[in-house]
Formats: C-alpha cells, structure tokens, sequence
C-alpha cells in the first residue's frame, strides 16, 4: 500500500505542475518565450511539496491537524529549492537550446530533469530534520539527506531515459500523440521518484515506548519530606564508628539513563523521570526489566519489585511477564493470564496496575503505546 501511495503522489504532483506550468504560459503569458523557464520550477515545487506532504501523512495518518502544522517548515524549504532548482534548469535548458550552441534536445532534457530530481531529493532530505524524531541522529540525518539525493538524482535520470525512448516510439506513431508527450514524461519522473521514495524513506524499526496515563504531572507539596534515615553514632574516642549514609526512597518513575534515553528532552527537574507524552528510546538487542527495583531499566512506584521484561532482537520485541505478578500487566486492554511471552507489535498499549499486597490496584495503573518504528512526528 505504502508504495501506491507515494507513486500516486509523485505522478499527480507532476501533472499538477504542469497544468499550473501551462497556466502561467498560455493564460497569463509568462515567459512564453522561454517556456521552460516557467515550467520547471512549477514542477520542482509541486513535486517537492508532494513528496514532502506525502511522507508527512503517511508517517503520521490519524493526525491530519498536527501533519498541517507539521508540514509548514517543511513545505517552505520545498518550496525554496524548487524555485530556486527550477529556475536554474529551465535557464540552462534555454541557453542550451540556443541556435549558437546547437545542444542535443536529449541532452538538455536530461540535463533539466536531473537538476529537478536532484532538488526534489534534497528537498525531501532537508525537511525530514523538521518532522522525524530519528533526525536527532546527526548521523541518521547526514545518511538519510544523502540517500535522498542519491536516489532521486537516480530516478530523475531514468525517467529522462525511458521518456527519450517512448517519444522515438511516438515519432512514428500519428501526430495527436505528440501532444501528450510533455504529460507522459513528467508522469514517468513523478511515479519513479514516488517508487525510490517509498523505498528509500521506508519506516525505521526503532522500538520506543510513549509514556501515557499514570505519568501525568503531579505537583509536590513544600510540607512532604522525603524519607530520610540517619543513623547517627555518639563521638567516640578513637572516632572509628559507622556511620550509615542518608537513604533516600525514589517516589517518582524513572529511566536507568545508562541504558534508556528520552527521544526529545524534557522540562523536569529530573532528567531521568518519566512524564506523560515522552518516547522512551529502546536499544536493540538487549533486554530492559520494569519495576520499582532500584534495579530496574524502567522503574515505576507501586508496581512489584519485578513485573515484567521487554526482550529486544532485531525488529521483534518480547513482553516476558513475571511468573508471580503476570496478572497485573494488560496487553490492548486484555489482561495476562500467564508468563508466556507476548510478541509486540506497533500502537500495542501496554498497561501495569500497581500491587496492594497480592491485589491489583484496579485504580492506579500506568500505560505506554509500544512503537516499533518512530511513525508519530515529536510524540
């Protein structure tokens, strides 16, 4: 489905292009003379805006708003370099075109459609810092720019070779066909970039988990005190008493940060507490344990020293309950019935209620969506 989706928006921001092209030139007369140099940014910017929206919406399809908003920054920088790239193809076209010069018209086409393509996949690679959580990674940013580039530069230069073929094919066909060649080419660079687009941006299998209900912010009254235990020894002689170091009791949930990280930072005076709204960043290929253990990856109050573990190989991920408290975790609102492993998948909600002795606490629960690609901009 997903490439579809991405061919269609690629060959309907071409022929969009070139109908706005062919607004500007036939009905407002702008630059008639020099049509490419009206055409082509036409087209650079429609098959930027495309690719850009369409990627947009595919990563983040039951939140069209928050994509709008999303897309703005984005959709700016499109449409910058595909003026800019647009303008630059069509006023070489035209001075290759010169009598003087004599260029092959092949050449030139090829030439002005590489430059298009090359624009389309930088635009697309630029933006992507503006709407995916993983361009944090300035290396995964750099990779995914240069890929970007590479394979729309790619694309571009095929859909100028198979065009050149079709229209030697349609010189011999009857002329009313050569009316649609302009059409057909632009179609043929729009689905191939929409076809290494779907490939190239395809989604990344990052685990994380977004904190939900349970997590939301609690203010803390000046008048709690934490739990303090000093042990305090009188003065001795030979001043070689013990003393027991203050013991503090955690009372807020958290990450082991050695281990975890936060996809976007936060506001909290703890940089390890977990808050409502936050994506917790999983490695691959290790296993993270949740409780309220001083022990555990992700600890949680209230919850046993020992609930459950996540084991994480490649692209899969195993919820492992524990044998003794299996009862209190809820996989997609259906609760466990056993210690048998559970493979997870992408938008599965996990649930863990807090224990009351051996009771559930039906009231006092937490809740995380487990991703496993990172398909929600700034979760």
């Amino acid at each position: 489905m997903r490439i579809y989706l991405y061919i269609l928006a690629g060959m309907t921001s071409a022929l969009l292009g070139w109908n706005i092209g062919q607004f500007f030139l036939t009905d407002l007369g702008l630059f008639t003379q020099f049509p490419e140099i009206t055409l082509f940014p036409c087209i650079a910017v429609s098959l930027a805006f495309g690719m850009v929206m369409n990627e947009i919406f595919v990563s983040n399809p039951t939140r069209p708003k928050r994509s709008f908003q999303t897309a703005q920054k984005p959709l700016l920088i499109a449409l910058g370099l595909g003026i800019l790239s647009g303008l630059i193809a069509g006023i070489i076209s035209q001075i290759l075109f010169l009598p003087i010069i004599s260029v092959p018209t092949p050449i030139v086409r090829t030439l002005g459609w590489l430059l298009i393509g090359s624009s389309v996949g930088i635009a697309e690679g630029l933006s992507w810092r503006w709407y995916s959580m993983e361009a944090g990674s300035k290396k995964r940013f750099q990779q995914r720019l240069k890929t970007s580039f590479i394979a729309a530069s790619g694309a571009s230069l095929a859909a100028a070779i198979i065009f050149e073929i079709i229209r030697v094919m349609l010189g011999t066909m009857p002329a009313q066909f050569k009316g649609v060649e302009d059409p057909i080419g632009f179609s043929i660079l729009g689905l191939l970039l929409g076809g290494v687009f779907s490939l190239t941006n395809s989604p990344s299998y990052l685990a994380a988990l977004r904190a939900g209900r349970g997590f939301e912010y609690r203010e803390i009254k000046p008048d709690i005190k934490p739990n303090i235990q000093l042990n305090i020894q009188p003065d001795t002689k030979n001043h070689d008493q013990d003393s027991e170091l203050p013991t503090l009791n955690q009372s807020y949930p958290y990450i082991n940060k050695s281990v975890l990280s936060f996809v976007t930072p936060h506001d909290s005076l703890n940089e390890d507490e977990i808050e409502e709204g936050l994506s917790i960043s999983l490695p691959g290929n290790q296993t993270i344990t949740i409780g309220s253990s001083i022990d555990s990856t992700i600890s949680i109050p209230g919850l046993p020293p020992h609930l459950a573990d996540i084991q994480l190989e490649n692209r899969t991920a195993l919820l492992i309950p524990d044998k003794q408290f299996f009862y209190a975790i809820e996989i997609n609102s259906v609760r466990t019935k056993s210690r048998k492993m559970i493979p997870l998948k992408h938008n599965y909600v996990l649930t863990f209620y807090t224990i009351e002795g051996d009771e559930i606490n039906e009231e006092k629960y937490y809740r995380f969506v487990y991703y496993n690609r990172f398909l929600d901009p700034q979760a």
